[in-house]
């Protein structure tokens, strides 16, 4: 919704009150006048809200002169006005949305009626769709019948003059309306009418705000009263359950240290009955040395094959190695003497050579 500010004008505080809520339940964000003059100022001083929501009766200047001064005023005759009446005729609602009044709401406001005129009214102003100000002439603002006289207009008190009779001092003598006893009666029942409205009006917001003054008062009382009775018997409760929990903690206490008590005495008892070891406790220490003997044979017998075994695998793997490395020694011994015996004959073959050339050489020499 675009709408989210609205300026609430209202003189019963039990209206503002009332509408202020169902406005906050919109979430929209509400100010609120006293009067129209207290709205007008508003307007004047502050950011202009994106509707007013304005009450028709209230003293001083009513909603209808507060609209037309909203309407007349070119910085403030955009601001669409809802105007909140119980007075929700057809003839009625013809004339104030002549006067630029966008909406009428019946008093008190109903949520639908309130929730419907404010979707209607963003439908408008997304779609720019709002009525133009109205533009007020400078005729007095009358019953129908007095709006019709003339600018000049004047009530005859005394004889009609004559035909062609000059006014009082050469000027032209003003259109004349004759002061009927009709005309008499409409003006002084419409002036009874309107001060009797604004008179009971007065009265009825005097009477709401002193109802919702003592309301609110006996409220805040009731609530205090309320709150010390409720804190008085919290502390009441609280050293209750204190005092409660602290003889049960006795209690508990004590029953724990009485049944102490007694497991040990019992205990004491069966252990000075028993300080020995007896026949059944022997045959278990016989029975379970017996079984512990198996154990150790068994383990014995298993372990002493094992290390039989690998006795055996060691003395194998020795006796292998033993061979192998004898094998090696000879081997590396053939070698050797193969070699000696191959130097000595190559030595005495060289020494038998050597002497052969030797000899052949004293021989030939």
């Amino acid at each position: 919704m675009v709408i989210k500010n609205a300026l609430l004008v209202d003189d019963s505080k039990v209206a503002r009150f009332a509408l202020s809520k169902l406005l906050e339940n919109l979430d929209m964000n509400v100010s609120m006048a006293g009067s129209a003059e207290e709205a007008l100022e508003f307007l004047g001083s502050r950011e202009h809200p994106d509707v007013i929501f304005m009450d028709h009766l209230m003293p001083g200047m009513n909603g209808v002169e507060a609209t037309k001064a909203i309407k007349g005023n070119p910085e403030t005759a955009s601001i669409p006005i809802i105007m909140c009446t119980s007075q929700k005729s057809l003839s009625f609602t013809k004339e104030a949305t002549n006067f630029g009044v966008y909406n009428i709401l019946t008093k008190p406001t109903q949520p639908e009626g309130l929730g419907l005129a404010l979707e209607q009214l963003a439908i408008d102003v997304k779609g720019g769709t709002l009525p133009e100000a109205p533009q007020f002439g400078l005729t007095p603002d009358t019953d129908e019948y007095l709006a019709d006289m003339p600018d000049n207009a004047a009530v005859e008190m005394s004889p009609e003059q004559p035909d062609g009779e000059p006014a009082l001092n050469g000027g032209t003598a003003p259109s004349v309306v004759p002061l009927t006893s009709d005309l008499i009666e409409q003006i002084s029942r419409s002036a009874v009418k309107t001060h009797v409205n604004h008179r009971l009006h007065e009265l009825l917001s005097s009477l709401f705000d002193e109802q919702f003054d003592h309301l609110k008062r006996a409220l805040d009382e009731s609530r205090g009263k309320q709150a010390t009775m409720i804190e008085e018997r919290l502390s009441a409760m609280s050293g209750m359950i204190e005092e409660r929990t602290r003889n049960l903690h006795d209690e508990v206490a004590a029953e724990v240290n009485l049944h102490m008590g007694r497991e040990l005495a019992d205990l004491k008892k069966e252990l000075s009955q028993n300080t020995g070891f007896t026949s059944n406790h022997m045959d278990e220490l016989k029975d379970h040395i017996t079984s512990v003997q198996t154990i150790d044979t068994d383990f014995w017998q298993t372990l002493q094959s094992e290390a039989i075994q690998q006795a055996h695998e060691i003395s194998r793997e020795t006796a292998e190695d033993i061979a192998q490395r004898t094998i090696d020694l000879f081997v590396a011994q053939q070698r050797s003497a193969s070699s000696k015996i191959y130097t000595v004959a190559l030595a005495v073959s060289l020494g038998v050579f050597s002497l052969g050339i030797a000899w052949l050489a004293g021989l030939f020499g």
